[in-house]
C-alpha cells in the first residue's frame, strides 16, 4: 500500500474501571475476576456520560476483553456508541495462570517473591502463567488483526493497564520491558492514530478528565 492509498485508522483503548480484585489486593486473572467495584461502576458511568455529551468517539466497533471488569466497562459505553460489545479474549490482561489467579498479592510475594518485570521477558513471572513475551505477542497479534479488519474505522477496546502498556511498546516500536513506566488510570482514554504505513501517532494518553470529583481509586499492588 502506498501513502496515496493509505487510509487512517483510530485505535482507542479504554482501561476498565476500578475492579473488585484491586480493592481486595488480589491477582485478578480471567478465572477469578469479579467485575467492577462500586467506584469502578461510577467511573464507567462518568465516561459514558462524557462520550454522550461530546460525541468525540464515532466508533465503528466496540471490543472488550473477556474479563468481567472490562465487559462491564464496555457495556456502559455500548448504548452511547450505538454498538454491540464484541468479546475478544486476546485483549485480556497478563494471565497469571490457574495457580496464581485469585491469590492475595501478599501471599504471592510470600510464595514466589516480588515479580521482576524489567529483566528477561521470557522468564517465568507467574508459575504456570504467561511470560511477558507471550503476553506481548498475544496483544500484538490482536492489534495487528483488528486493525487490518477495521481499516479506516475507529476501534474502541475496553481492556487493561497491561494491554495499554503492550500497545505502547508494539505500536511505537519500543522494547517490551524496561525504559519507562506507565500508570494508566481506570476508565481513562488512550488513543493512537495509524497515520501512515508503518507509523502510529499517540494522540492522547490517560485522558481521565471525566473522573474529576470522584474518590481516588485504589492503587494496584506492585
Amino acid at each position: 500500500m502506498t501513502d496515496v492509498d493509505f487510509v487512517s485508522t483510530r485505535l482507542v483503548l479504554i482501561r476498565h474501571g476500578e475492579s473488585n480484585t484491586t480493592v481486595e489486593r488480589r491477582i485478578g486473572g480471567p478465572r477469578t475476576c469479579s467485575g467492577l467495584s462500586e467506584l469502578g461502576r461510577q467511573q464507567a458511568d462518568r465516561l459514558a456520560r462524557r462520550l454522550a455529551e461530546t460525541r468525540e468517539l464515532p466508533a465503528t466497533v466496540l471490543l472488550s476483553s473477556g474479563y468481567p471488569r472490562a465487559i462491564e466497562t464496555a457495556d456502559a459505553l455500548a448504548s452511547v456508541l450505538d454498538l454491540e460489545v464484541t468479546i475478544d479474549t486476546r485483549f485480556g490482561e497478563h494471565d497469571p495462570g490457574p495457580e496464581c489467579d485469585g491469590l492475595a498479592f501478599a501471599e504471592f510475594i510470600a510464595r514466589y517473591g516480588r515479580p521482576d518485570w524489567e529483566t528477561d521477558p521470557h522468564a517465568t513471572v507467574f508459575p504456570g502463567g504467561e511470560t511477558i513475551a507471550e503476553f506481548h505477542h498475544r496483544v500484538g497479534a490482536a492489534l495487528t488483526s483488528v486493525v487490518r479488519e477495521h481499516v479506516g474505522g475507529a476501534i474502541v477496546v475496553a481492556c487493561h493497564g497491561g494491554v495499554v502498556d503492550a500497545a505502547f511498546r508494539r505500536l511505537l516500536s519500543l522494547p517490551i520491558t524496561g525504559n519507562f513506566d506507565l500508570f494508566t488510570a481506570n476508565a481513562s482514554i488512550t488513543e493512537f492514530v495509524h497515520s501512515r504505513p508503518g507509523r502510529w501517532r499517540l494522540t492522547r494518553y490517560n485522558d481521565s478528565a471525566h473522573l474529576a470529583g470522584l474518590p481516588v481509586a485504589t492503587m494496584p499492588a506492585e
